[in-house]
């Protein structure tokens, strides 16, 4: 078969990412400052966490450890020279338990020390199930108003009418079918 104008498809393997990224923040708010991110910090089992570093001065030295991540993941330590953004990651064992590890951030050579602490958890597509439902904040239509598109359309009828023979009656009736449509059609839902 020969199709008149070119026809392709694209097509693309599913590929689930299992990387969490946080970004840390290097002095923004001072010399050699480390901002922690606001949330928690968590990694799921199997997957990889990526640290993000921002640096928003001159150009640092820090140091990344971990002593009791060893259950965890084969990180243990890392010098990083961050002139603008470098990025760190950190791959978690698959047989590893949900639990949690620290990570201690140093900049300026000792002189200011960050401790934070990541969750190792089981899958997020996993938890999501136990999630109780929510009920929606606005009511959901069940099924079509058919009365109100009705009245609708007698309500142009009687519009279109009043257009041609210039009976103000006819507009009026008109706006008042549409109303006592809409309103039946309101308060049948609640």
């Amino acid at each position: 078969m020969n199709f008149p104008l070119s026809f392709t498809v694209l097509t693309a393997a599913g590929h689930i990412s299992h990387e969490t990224s946080f970004e840390f923040y290097l002095n923004r708010l001072g010399i050699n400052f480390i901002e922690a991110p606001k949330e928690n910090i968590w990694a799921e089992i199997g997957g990889t966490l990526r640290i993000i570093f921002k640096n928003r001065g001159a150009p640092t030295h820090i140091t990344i450890s971990s002593t009791n991540s060893g259950m965890y993941t084969d990180f243990f330590h890392e010098n990083m020279y961050v002139v603008d953004e470098t990025v760190l990651r950190i791959p978690l064992r698959k047989d590893c338990q949900e639990g949690f590890f620290e990570l201690e951030i140093t900049t300026g050579y000792g002189g200011i020390k960050t401790s934070v602490r990541v969750d190792v958890i089981q899958g997020v597509t996993l938890q999501k199930k136990a999630v109780k439902e929510e009920f929606p904040l606005q009511p959901v239509a069940h099924g079509r108003p058919h009365l109100l598109m009705i009245m609708m359309g007698i309500s142009l009828i009687l519009y279109s009418a009043s257009l041609y023979t210039k009976i103000e009656f006819l507009n009026t009736a008109a706006f008042i079918v549409l109303i006592v449509g809409a309103l039946y059609t309101w308060y049948r839902q609640q």
